[in-house]
């Protein structure tokens, strides 16, 4: 199956549906799923964020059969742009569930959607709190969940990687092929991309993809990854981490991926000196992950995921200012993560120096 689109821009996308006609399907929807006497919707808005899907967050206020009233907090993850290579809605839905049964805080998923918005959706419940990193690395309000998360998320990606992938509807997770590690296969599937797209020279890439063919590491065992593990895909409060975010990425491969991508630099907003987020060292996060029943973690194997993870997320910041360039998206955002390209650069050429 193919994987998901290397897009990491907001989405700009919308449903030809308006604020006031979406509220009125969602309605009749809940109305009849529910066998309700009536559904009202309140506080629908469409929230920022997001590289595929629409994320929209709305209050359910349901009446049922016998007159008895209920208020859920709900969002609504749609994919208006029916992309060949978005995760399918209903692979995303049984992720959710799989990963929730498994005890990964998720959010839980409530309904799979029908053709009722004219596009593919489904509802899970709203967990509140926080998801921008700055504010999780400065405001006095979360200093214990800062002390707190590294061993927080090392525990729950050992809980993502013992996800069972069999049957559950995501047989059809994207896997590398039985005759390719998935290292190997990561690394070609990046490369082909960056051929395709980049539109001038960029030699520490090019240095980059050298070392990793260079060291390859052993195509050993194979669990469910993330893709995306990082702290912008976390919902936090003052506690610690509440809920992971965004799985469209979700794949068969190494589960020393995850732990290589939690730490490219441009996930720690300044906080260098802290690899983890900026919140924690890797030794800590491995810790925690080996603790929790994670895989024993490998140093040299983490240090190849985490080289590709920043060449990876160049390329992204390639792709991102070329659909700008190219009059695709006019988003300026897309512009500004273009800039971001050189940090990887330096990122990498520092990585491969003490590597």
């Amino acid at each position: 199956m193919t994987r998901a689109n290397l897009s990491y821009g907001k989405s700009t996308s919308s449903t030809s549906l308006t604020s006031e006609e979406l509220s009125e399907r969602l309605a009749q929807f809940l109305t009849r799923s529910h066998a309700a006497r009536s559904v009202r919707i309140e506080g629908l808005r469409l929230l920022t964020g997001g590289a595929s899907r629409q994320t929209w967050s709305f209050n359910a206020v349901i009446e049922n059969a016998e007159g008895e009233i209920s208020r859920q907090a709900l969002i609504l993850r749609g994919d208006p742009r029916r992309g060949p290579n978005l995760m399918p809605q209903e692979m995303e839905y049984a992720l959710l569930k799989a990963a929730g049964e498994e005890g990964v805080p998720v959010p839980k998923v409530h309904l799979m959607g029908d053709e009722s918005l004219g596009m593919p959706f489904f509802l899970m419940e709203r967990v509140e709190g926080e998801t921008i990193p700055r504010r999780l690395l400065r405001d006095d309000i979360y200093a214990e969940a800062r002390r707190a998360m590294t061993g927080q998320l090392g525990a729950i990606l050992a809980n993502i990687h013992r996800v069972p992938t069999e049957g559950q509807g995501l047989d059809e997770l994207p896997a590398p092929p039985p005759d390719s590690s998935p290292a190997e296969n990561e690394v070609t599937r990046y490369e082909q991309t960056y051929r395709a797209v980049t539109p001038e020279p960029h030699p520490s890439f090019e240095l980059a993809f050298r070392w990793l063919r260079q060291h390859l590491p052993p195509a050993e065992e194979r669990t469910l990854v993330h893709g995306d593990y990082r702290i912008g895909n976390v919902i936090f409060g003052p506690e610690g981490a509440r809920s992971i975010l965004d799985w469209e990425l979700a794949h068969i491969g190494d589960p020393m991926e995850d732990l290589g991508w939690i730490c490219v630099r441009s996930w720690r907003f300044g906080n260098d000196d802290l690899p983890v987020g900026g919140i924690g060292t890797r030794e800590e996060f491995w810790r925690a992950y080996e603790a929790a029943g994670g895989s024993a973690v490998d140093p040299a194997r983490v240090r190849f995921w985490e080289v590709f993870g920043n060449l990876r997320w160049g390329i992204i910041c390639i792709t991102q200012a070329k659909a700008y360039l190219d009059g695709l998206s006019p988003s300026v955002e897309l512009a500004a993560i273009g800039r971001r390209t050189a940090e990887t650069e330096w990122e990498l050429l520092n990585l491969m120096e003490e590597g």
